[in-house]
């Protein structure tokens, strides 16, 4: 799984890491409720643990923006807030699951495994639509205006990336851990493999869905200022 932390307390986020990389779960942390909110609405995550005393925008805040934004990831408030208005008020705010502090790691990791299996199993994000683009994730089947397309399974890959984060950005960094982990091959083929993308996606028609971002990465919707198609 990946997964995004906010949560300000590093000993406790140090923990986490050391547990769930262990396990080989991919994680990224903010210490603060706007950096884990702009993180949370540009990058692709499977779940969201957060926490509810954030600085400067407190989790609960955080969340209600996000779901205000339309972002449906699962996620889990792990808060010392033990009484139950504050549990009403995380579920009404659009938390999937409530656990306190202080916690059992496996608990958890279970929890979360619970959300992340709840959310496929209901047909959450087992279709992905960007304008006419479809990726149906049981199937593998890959379709544009209804015509369907050939994808390797690189390609693949990165396009359900994109597809998730969609209308957002990806960096490039992010693209090569989902394709080779943390050990990426030497030479830009990366490149190669966004190349055959774009080949396959956009060829045959006038509106391109796959741009570039200089300096950034790439980013999967309709044209807008600041794409550049040409990488």
């Amino acid at each position: 799984m990946r997964l995004l932390v906010v949560e300000d307390n590093q000993s406790l986020v140090a923990n986490l890491f050391d547990y769930f990389e262990a396990r080989g779960h991919v994680l990224d942390a903010a210490p603060d409720g706007p950096t884990g909110y702009h993180l949370a609405s540009t990058q692709a995550y499977d779940a969201l643990v957060l926490d509810w005393m954030l600085p400067r925008l407190d989790g609960r805040e955080v969340l209600r923006r996000l779901r205000e934004a339309g972002h449906d990831m699962p996620v889990l408030m792990l808060t010392a807030r033990d009484e139950l208005p504050d549990k009403i008020a995380g579920f009404r705010a659009g938390a999937d699951d409530y656990l306190t502090k202080p916690f059992q790691l496996p608990e958890l990791e279970v929890r979360i495994e619970a959300l992340v299996a709840r959310a496929s199993g209901r047909g959450r994000g087992r279709v992905l639509e960007v304008a006419d683009l479809r990726y149906d994730l049981t199937t593998l089947d890959v379709t544009r205006a209804g015509r369907s397309l050939h994808l390797y399974p690189a390609c693949r890959k990165l396009l359900e990336v994109l597809m998730r984060a969609s209308p957002a950005a990806v960096t490039r960094e992010r693209l090569e851990q989902a394709l080779w982990g943390d050990d990426p091959p030497d030479g830009d083929m990366l490149r190669s493999h966004v190349y055959e993308l774009r080949r396959s996606i956009d060829g045959p028609w006038p509106v391109k869905l796959l741009h570039t971002l200089p300096r950034i990465g790439y980013r999967l919707g309709e044209p807008a200022s600041g794409d550049d198609d040409a990488g």
